[in-house]
Formats: C-alpha cells, sequence, structure tokens
C-alpha cells in the first residue's frame, strides 16, 4: 500500500523523501523491521522509538513515523513527523488494513472486574447462535475456531487491527473484547469503530499507572465518550458511576441491573454451587455459573445479545448452557468431599465478590470457607491490606502466599496483606511464601463440605519470579492434590 494512503486522515507533516512509495508493514519495534516497512518510533514508559531510527533504516526501513526529525536525513527515505506517534498508531494500521472493526459488529467490554467473562460468553454465545465470531480477552484471541495465547488484555493497536483483519477474512460477524484502562489511556483502540460498549463495574485497581481513583475513572469514560452515535452503551445501573461512565456519550444508552428498574431486568432467585436460578427480562431460567457478580455478567451478556438483535428466546435458552469460564469460579470436586474454586479475583471488590458468594452458599453446606490469596509485586501496594482485611472477613482459616511477586520481595509483600489484619485475625492465618505449598496445605486442611478459594492468578499458567516466569497453575495444582489423595485412598 502506498504512504499517502496509509497516512489518508491523519494529521502529518512530509518532511523529506516521496509518500508515494510503497509500504510493506508497519513496526513500531526496530527488531521486527523488513524491507519497505513503515516504521513508528513511540515514546514509551520505559524505551523511546527515536532512539531505534537509525537500527529500523539499517534493517531496511523505507519510511518514518517521529515526533522529532532526526537532524540527518539518508536519501530515499520518507520522513514523517506528526504530534503523538502514539495517537496516530491505530489509525494508520486501520488503513493499512482497510478498516476491519467497519467490517464487524464489534463490542467492546470494560470495568474493574468481569471483562473477560463478558466477552468470553458473548463470543460463546455468538457462535452458539450459528455465527462466526471473534474474541480478544485476557485469556487469549479466538478467531472463530482458532485460538491464540494473549499478552495483554487489550492487544497494542498494531496487533489489535491485525486481529480484526484476520476475524473479517475469516468469515468473523461480530467480536467481542475487553477494552482496559490502560489500553484506553495508550490509545491503543486508535482507528477502532466500536458497534457497542459495555460498562461493567469501577473499583480500585491499576492506580500503580493511574495514580488517582479519579484518573482511572476517566479513562475508562473516555472509552463511551468516543462511541458513535448508531453505538449502544450498555451500563450496570446498580454500579456507583454506572451513569457516569454514559453521561457524555453519543451513542444509545441502555441499563441492566438486579436491584432497580432496568432495560434488562433481573433476579436472583436461588444459588447452588454447581449454577443459580435467576429470572432474566420475566423469564426464569437456570444457568450453570454461580453468584451474583455472575448474574449481573449474565445480564451484560443478555442485553448486548438482545441489542444485536439476537431473539429472545434462543439468547435465554442458549445463555442457559453456558459455563463458567476458565479460572473464574472454576469449581473443583475432591472425591474426600471438599470443594476447591480457582478465581482471578485479584482486587478487593472482586475477592469480597467471591468470597460473598461462598459464604451464602456454606451457609447451606455448614462447612468452612478458607482462602489462599495472595497480591502481584510492583502495582498498587494500596490495596494489599484492604484485600487481606477483605479475605479475613470472610474466612475461617486464611493463608497468605504469593502470586506474581515479579522482583519485589514477597516476603515484604505478605508483610504489606498482614498490615490489614487484627492481631485476633492475625491468629488464624499463615503465611506460606511458596504458593504450591499453601495450595497443598490448604488441601490437607480441608474438612467435608469446606471449601477453598485460591484467588488471583484463575486462568495464568505462570508465576513470575525475580522477573522470570516459571510455569505455575492453580487448577493443576489442586488436580495434583486430588491425585494424591485418590492415590493414598487405594
Amino acid at each position: 500500500m502506498k504512504l499517502s494512503k496509509i497516512m489518508r486522515g491523519v494529521p502529518h507533516e512530509l518532511i523529506a523523501g516521496e509518500d508515494s512509495i510503497e509500504i510493506g508493514q508497519i513496526c513500531s519495534d526496530s527488531r521486527s523491521v523488513g524491507k519497505g516497512d513503515l516504521f513508528v518510533a513511540l515514546r514509551g514508559l520505559v524505551t523511546d522509538g527515536h532512539r531505534f531510527i537509525d537500527q529500523a533504516l539499517d534493517r531496511g526501513a523505507a519510511a518514518v513515523i517521529c515526533e522529532t526529525v532526526p537532524d540527518e536525513y539518508r536519501p530515499g527515505i520518507a520522513y514523517i513527523r506528526v504530534e503523538h506517534t502514539d495517537v496516530i498508531l491505530g489509525d494508520v494500521a486501520a488503513n493499512l488494513y482497510d478498516h476491519p472493526s467497519d467490517k464487524l459488529r464489534l463490542v467492546g467490554v470494560t470495568g474493574t472486574n468481569g471483562k473477560t467473562t463478558i466477552a468470553t460468553l458473548l463470543y460463546e454465545l455468538f457462535r452458539k447462535l450459528g455465527y462466526r465470531v471473534g474474541l480478544i480477552s485476557t485469556v487469549c484471541v479466538r478467531i472463530d475456531d482458532e485460538t491464540t495465547p494473549s499478552h495483554l488484555t487489550t492487544p497494542d493497536a498494531l496487533t489489535l487491527q491485525r486481529y480484526l483483519h484476520e476475524m473479517v477474512e475469516a468469515g468473523c460477524s461480530y467480536a467481542f473484547m475487553e477494552v482496559s484502562s490502560i489500553a484506553i489511556h495508550q490509545h491503543r483502540i486508535g482507528g477502532t469503530t466500536f458497534a457497542g460498549g459495555i460498562f461493567t463495574n469501577l473499583t480500585r485497581d491499576h492506580l500503580d499507572y493511574h495514580k488517582t481513583f479519579a484518573n482511572y475513572l476517566r479513562a475508562k469514560q473516555i472509552f463511551f465518550d468516543e462511541l458513535p452515535a448508531e453505538a449502544f452503551a450498555l451500563t450496570n445501573l446498580d454500579e456507583t458511576n454506572g451513569m457516569v461512565m454514559v453521561q457524555n456519550t453519543r451513542a444509545q444508552v441502555h441499563t441492566y441491573a438486579l436491584k432497580r428498574s432496568a432495560d434488562y431486568k433481573g433476579r436472583l432467585l436461588e444459588e447452588h454451587l454447581d449454577g443459580t436460578d435467576l429470572i432474566i427480562d420475566g423469564e426464569e431460567i437456570s444457568v450453570r455459573l454461580v453468584g451474583a457478580f455472575n448474574a449481573y455478567n449474565l445480564l451484560a451478556v443478555y442485553g448486548t445479545a438482545r441489542l444485536l438483535g439476537a431473539p429472545k428466546e434462543e439468547t435465554l435458552r442458549q445463555i442457559s448452557t453456558l459455563t463458567a469460564v476458565t479460572g473464574r469460579f472454576q469449581t473443583l470436586a475432591s472425591k474426600r468431599g471438599y470443594y476447591a474454586v480457582v478465581d482471578f479475583a485479584h482486587t478487593p471488590d472482586a475477592l469480597d465478590n467471591v468470597l460473598t458468594t461462598l459464604t451464602d452458599l456454606q451457609r447451606v453446606h455448614h462447612g468452612r470457607v478458607i482462602t489462599v490469596v495472595g497480591a502481584g509485586g510492583h502495582r498498587d501496594k494500596g490495596k494489599r491490606p484492604i484485600m487481606a482485611a477483605t479475605a479475613a472477613k470472610y474466612s475461617d482459616l486464611l493463608i497468605l502466599t504469593s502470586d506474581n511477586p515479579r522482583d519485589e520481595d514477597p516476603r515484604q509483600i505478605l508483610d504489606d496483606l498482614c498490615e490489614g489484619l487484627s492481631r485476633e485475625q492475625l491468629s488464624s492465618t499463615l503465611r506460606l511464601v511458596d504458593r504450591r505449598e499453601a495450595i497443598r496445605t490448604a488441601c490437607t486442611m480441608a474438612q467435608p463440605g469446606d471449601i477453598i478459594l485460591i484467588a488471583g492468578k484463575g486462568h495464568e499458567t505462570y508465576q513470575e519470579i525475580n522477573g522470570v516466569r516459571h510455569h505455575f497453575s492453580d487448577v493443576e495444582e489442586v488436580h495434583r492434590v486430588f491425585e494424591d489423595e485418590e492415590r493414598r485412598s487405594e
């Protein structure tokens, strides 16, 4: 594609060279540049792409987009200056791939908790309704029936446009994606047209990046501010910031709720370890997901499906068949009579939601709640004592352990967690740095009827220690314990 076409509609200044040259690919990493490519020099949090312009040219780049033009120009190279390279990257990528989001009905999901579940369930639902569908989530990227592991909740702008292009090429009609606050702030969704946006909830998270809750809220709000007038904005009316999110949107606002009258109203009837009975839009259904938080997720799924034109009866029928997303309230049963629940809950609010559900269930089962939880290194330290206090509030036994310490001392993280506990709570709390040992200890201490919550990592299959990722899966560890229990019982 000609450089002039790639830059169409993008504010820029051609400083040197010709914009009639043909461009192969767009790259923001100088190491991936090939002959005839366009290199975009991004200013990142750690490195500045302007430092690598020469390297990109040495590797064959035919053009450069930058904020600061080099003092010397190489002959035959097109140099383009823009005000902010990160802002325009999505637009030039969308031009390269012929605006793939315009050829899909793309729905973005944002909020603190529930993004992965809602996006994944929508993918599964629309597959069941007979469509080819795309998914971009924390767990994976799916292009119809092909799956690729994810590295970010929301990919970088170049990767996002490539995925959307591949979805179009695969014949997908719909696509659902998680939209993180950091991605919004970093303009990763630039050049993308959304048919709709969903807001779940907003609680403390990512303050290591955003610094204040107000900044975090504003990042989420921008997503709805930029939705087109023909799109829909579906918001949680029971959430404090539900209407704040959409107060400036041009999109058509719709609501869902359990506690208030809303466009898509639900009511929780009864919870079980293997599912929930609830009313959605006046119809009673049984679903395979557990808890009030999942009732909200399913209401968002139902409302979105209806706004996209899916018929009511078939949508409800298929919703009743949907199963939990990997690492989201994933329930595992031991033959010794206790249960382990693996969940991604890594914020105080998410932990509260899961533990509230478990304690309600235990009023029926009369067992104990044992919680295994930690906190990630080099993330918002302020939430650590809050998380420990939340876990202790609902747990009969609390085991504090490592999550992803990264290159932070895990013992210090445990100290920070313990600051949220009273002396009495500390007396019923174990500190085990080794997460494998923590899980095994919880299982050893469990009695028939008990439920163990293993929180924080969910679907993740690694632990990052001293900057190195080691294979580790909470689900796999629980299965190993169960296998050992069976061998001992033979």
